[in-house]
């Protein structure tokens, strides 16, 4: 059974910065792309990054580029993304998510295998 499980979300203030982290079981992790989805309230999930299953590419949404980076170890089976410089309108709940697909598909919210259930990240003003 494949999970994903999020963890490092929580209360920060704008400015602040967090890491996230995903643990992955159940799958040959490094065949997969990784990719961070959020959901804020009343509106759609959208993209945030991706990088590739050996981990030598990434994508960034637009809004987060520059301020987020993406990472992960094949050796221990997780993907993290960390956060900087931390808006209130980057509050939402993240999702970690999996597909054996390139960044660039991922991106577009395609061929994705696999989704965690999320960690809630608040930023208050």
């Amino acid at each position: 059974q494949v999970q994903l499980i999020e963890s490092g979300g929580g209360l920060v203030q704008t400015g602040g910065s967090l890491r996230l982290s995903c643990a992955a079981s159940g799958l040959s992790f490094g065949s997969y792309g990784m990719a961070w989805f959020r959901q804020a309230p009343e509106k759609e999930r959208e993209f945030v990054a991706a990088i590739s299953s050996g981990g030598s590419g990434s994508r960034y949404a637009d809004s987060v580029r520059d301020r987020f980076f993406i990472s992960r170890d094949n050796d221990e089976n997780t993907v993290h993304l960390q956060m900087n410089s931390l808006k209130p309108e980057d509050t939402a709940v993240y999702y970690c998510a999996a597909g054996r697909s390139s960044t660039w598909t991922m991106m577009r919210g395609e061929h994705i295998n696999y989704w965690g259930k999320g960690t809630l990240v608040t930023v208050s003003s």
